[in-house]
């Protein structure tokens, strides 16, 4: 596996102890393996060991730009990664194209062994958390944080299940009545978590978050 030459790549251990992966604008200083592509299909045998989500030789232009290029991560299942750079330098569009909301103009994005590539967003065990939160202003607390179950049609009492249950994880069953436009930035945040989060994605996306 190869960080692309614009990145350097410092994989050290975080507090917490999960792995953390920071990326910063440099010269090429990481590097694995190569895997073989593969075209569609299965291809967990030749994964790199224990890597559950990995980009294989991803690129993306808008244009003349070239947002990403040939970009090559192997990202193993638990592990907490934070790409950081500059604005322009690529992470909020990797970020874009494993939801699905672009796709890669080369290169093969893989989920537990599962050619995810060409996969619409709605598809992927996949779920955003966006630098703005995109709450919907016109639904309350408690039906934001409903809303992706409602969207898939499951039981009315799985969903006030779930739905409590995410409540009592971000301290907010108390403020459920309210729209987005009464609560704080702070409890912005914490809903737009539990939107993500109650639908159990195999992987959780933020951008810029903090």
């Amino acid at each position: 596996m190869l960080v692309p030459a614009t990145l350097q790549a410092n994989r050290t251990e975080h507090p917490l102890g999960k792995r953390v992966l920071f990326d910063t604008p440099a010269f090429l200083a990481y590097k694995r393996p190569r895997i073989d592509s593969q075209v569609g299909g299965n291809h967990s045998a030749q994964m790199a060991q224990g890597a559950f989500l990995e980009f294989e030789n991803v690129s993306k232009r808008f244009g003349s730009i070239r947002a990403v290029a040939d970009a090559s991560l192997a990202i193993n299942k638990g592990e907490f990664f934070s790409l950081l750079g500059p604005s322009g330098c690529g992470k909020t569009t990797l970020l874009r194209i494993l939801a699905g909301f672009e796709r890669p103009d080369s290169g093969r994005v893989y989920l537990n062994g599962q050619d995810i590539t060409h996969i619409p967003p709605n598809k992927r065990k996949v779920n955003t958390i966006f630098q703005s939160y995109a709450l919907f202003p016109h639904l309350t607390v408690r039906e934001n944080i409903a809303f992706g179950l409602k969207i898939e049609k499951r039981p009315k009492r799985e969903i006030d299940d779930e739905v409590a249950r995410m409540l009592a994880l971000i301290q907010m069953e108390d403020q459920a009545h309210k729209y987005p436009d009464m609560i704080s930035g702070g409890q912005k945040q914490r809903v737009a978590i539990a939107r993500a989060l109650i639908k159990r994605p195999e992987v959780l996306l933020l951008d810029e978050p903090l």
